[in-house]
């Protein structure tokens, strides 16, 4: 008898290969066959006809690194069909944890990736010290996903080098060669991979860089020179935000340069940056040039434009404004009757803070600002930007941001990939033989977005319902969102459905597939407040051969484990 038999499914196998019709069995965690008709005794039998059944999907840029260690479900991803997360990006994570400096760490995750630092300090376990030992607590808890770690560069600096790590200055050599120790002794152990971030706009709550943002060229490959197995590099690079028009030409330069030399992958953030649009293109050029000539370059790309929801709750714009702080403190609904008077809105708007980085980042994408109006905004007419709708009105553009924002709540700010005014650029992005899908950041980025759903909107908007140019095929969209980035982790044992590989699966209802408007829960550790997406049309996620969901409802299961490199 066989465990789980998943019945009359069109198959997407993740391998790109057109859709077909099967049988998929499962037995001890594995598939068993995939055939057109399976005869045989199941203990569990899931119809799925009308459905596509894909394999589960691999997130290689997530930020569960506190959350892993309390939280079995993993939501919001474990909701949207993933069964594989790789944690520690961006150069920030909890391991190597000096004791005298838990806080420290708390602070910075919360200041780059936004977590609530009040929930990271209630509900971290702190069963660690070295990395080694921060794998072996990660092992202890069951999941309903499986999840693998990358040794963080921030923690690393700051464990050997203490507050001088987040300066500008060079380790000495003995303290670059205990990083280059405690890097062999974490992928050695099973990391899959180091994590560095060199973007300045990343810092911790008080403004701190995240140390190793400054590191030279030195540094770098010697903590390369250190990784074992199948490890690679995770970068943030330099001028990501468009702070820096010049950076990310140099950072593709560098990344060549310490590839070849190491023997070594890199995979880094490359985005579209309104104020200088077409540059990635001219970064994939170099990616392409790179790559013949013996190095490892793989650009991160995302599957939907780089986002922020904008609120008075959430990203705000007015937030420094001493106008607004007065009223910070009232719940939401007595901060509005404030709001709305005439003689505090005028107070608001023209006060003025030079260098504000959140107004900054607003004035470039007003032309990509967009109020909900009734449903989730996946490729808006740039004709409904709030910009446009200022013009067409002649009104101030911050004055109708602010109006809208009393009026309708939260509104959609795209700031990357959205220059053009559709997701063109994204999609040859997405399509190029050399990227591969991910900046998801499930866990992260709490109050101002929840782009966990990525492989939902993927499937939703790419390939079931997009009108403003070319659909993905469903067998593209699930390649890119399973073997591909599998692939690019040395993950041989999943991505693809074939037999004698991990039965991650999923069943789903493509027609029905929907994501709803994010929401604010305060389901954290202390009751702290994040946004979710959550979604209808997962019949079924299996992880290792357990159904862990049922239309979006946890089943009990905990399969999901920590994969060593």
């Amino acid at each position: 008898m066989i465990d789980l038999l998943i019945r009359a499914g069109t198959v997407v196998d993740g391998t790109g290969a057109a859709p077909f019709q099967a049988d998929v069995a499962v037995s001890e965690g594995r598939v068993a066959a995939i055939e057109r008709r399976i005869d045989a005794d199941a203990a569990e039998v899931i119809d799925a006809t009308g459905r596509h059944v894909t394999p589960g999907f691999v997130d290689v840029h997530t930020h569960y690194d506190g959350q892993a260690t309390w939280d079995p479900i993993m939501a919001p991803s474990a909701w949207h069909g993933v069964t594989t997360a790789v944690m520690g990006n961006c150069g920030v994570g909890f391991a190597p944890a000096d004791p005298s400096r838990h806080g420290w760490l708390i602070e910075l995750m919360e200041g780059v990736e936004d977590i609530p630092g009040a929930a990271l300090s209630e509900g971290i376990t702190w069963q660690w010290e070295t990395f080694p030992e921060y794998l072996d607590e990660l092992e202890r808890l069951g999941r309903t996903i499986d999840v693998a770690a990358q040794v963080p560069h921030g923690a690393v600096r700051a464990y050997v080098m203490g507050d001088r790590g987040a300066t500008t200055g060079p380790a000495t050599e003995t303290e670059l060669a205990e990083m280059a120790r405690i890097v062999a002794e974490g992928t050695e152990a099973g990391a899959v991979a180091f994590s560095t971030n060199r973007l300045p706009l990343h810092t911790s709550l008080s403004g701190v860089p995240v140390p190793g943002t400054f590191a030279d060229h030195r540094e770098l490959a010697a903590m390369m020179d250190e990784l074992s197995g199948r490890s690679l590099v995770e970068v943030v690079p330099a001028g990501s935000m468009g702070e820096d028009p010049d950076a990310p030409i140099r950072e593709v330069e560098l990344f060549r340069r310490l590839s070849e030399e190491a023997g070594r992958a890199i995979t880094f953030t490359m985005v579209q940056v309104h104020a200088n649009p077409d540059q990635w293109r001219r970064q994939m050029e170099l990616v392409e040039q790179a790559n013949a000539a013996g190095a490892k370059l793989v650009p991160q790309v995302q599957g939907r434009p780089g986002g922020l929801l904008a609120g008075w709750d959430q990203f705000n714009p007015f937030a420094k404004r001493s106008a607004y702080r007065r009223h910070d403190h009232l719940p939401l609904e007595e901060r509005l009757v404030e709001l709305r008077r005439p003689e505090v809105r005028t107070e608001i708007l023209a006060e003025d803070i030079p260098g504000d980085p959140a107004m900054g980042i607003l004035r470039h994408s007003l032309h990509a600002t967009f109020p909900f109006d009734g449903g989730p905004v996946f490729e808006p007419d740039p004709s409904q930007s709030v910009a446009a709708m200022a013009d067409r009105t002649d009104e101030d553009r911050l004055g109708l941001l602010y109006d809208l924002m009393c009026e309708r709540g939260m509104l959609q700010v795209f700031f990357t990939g959205y220059r053009h005014g559709d997701l063109e650029d994204l999609r040859e992005m997405m399509v190029h033989p050399m990227s591969v899908v991910g900046l998801a950041d499930g866990g992260a980025h709490c109050r101002v977005i929840s782009d966990a759903s990525l492989p939902t909107f993927m499937l939703e908007h790419w390939v079931r319902d997009r009108r403003r140019g070319p659909k993905l095929s469903v067998a593209e969209a699930v390649k890119m969102l399973t073997s591909e980035p599998a692939e690019l982790y040395g993950f041989d044992d999943r991505g693809v459905l074939d037999t004698g590989k991990r039965a991650d699966i999923n069943v789903i209802d493509l027609e029905g597939l929907r994501l709803d408007l994010p929401e604010m829960v305060g389901d954290l550790p202390t009751g702290a407040r994040r946004l979710l997406q959550t979604a209808s049309g997962y019949d079924a996620t299996i992880c290792a051969g357990e159904v862990t969901f049922r239309n979006g409802q946890t089943t009990g299961a905990r399969p999901g484990t920590l994969i060593r490199n």
